[in-house]
């Protein structure tokens, strides 16, 4: 989670909402991203979306099977959508998006879906939360 905060810091310094993500593989780095909406003019450029894309390009395929993603801000449901159809192995969050965020705003049951992701949310949560207030409430 250390490593996509590091990232979600290299999105705040290109003026993007601070989210990062990294995706590991058996321990191994495959992937890091941050969000790159802004700056790409692309609304899909999340940075959960970017490190799939990374990772498939590494791996030769689409399925990103036996991957872990880590991503800073619980995912919206294009970002979920995603990582199902990745097939990861375990989505790892840490701050939760009551207003966006597939699980909190939108209540998402995965119960059935094809794919089973593993779901571990709520880690490093203060810290992550207080990196997006900052951001928000600097631009207000």
């Amino acid at each position: 989670m250390r490593l996509a905060m590091e990232e979600a810091l290299r999105g705040e310094q290109e003026g993007e909402v601070p989210v990062g993500a990294v995706l590991v593989l058996e321990g191994r780095l495959l992937a890091a991203a941050h969000n790159r909406s802004i700056g790409l003019c692309d609304p899909t450029a999340h940075a959960e979306i970017l490190v799939l894309r990374r990772g498939g390009e590494i791996l030769g395929n689409y399925r990103l099977e036996g991957t872990d993603l880590y991503v800073t801000k619980e995912p919206c449901l294009m970002c979920l959508g995603a990582m199902l159809h990745a097939r990861i192995r375990r989505l790892v969050f840490g701050a939760r998006d009551e207003k966006g965020g597939a699980f909190s705003a939108f209540s998402v049951d995965l119960s059935r879906a094809n794919h089973r992701l593993q779901v571990v949310g709520g880690i490093m949560e203060e810290e992550n939360a207080e990196l997006l207030r900052r951001f928000f409430a600097e631009r207000r």
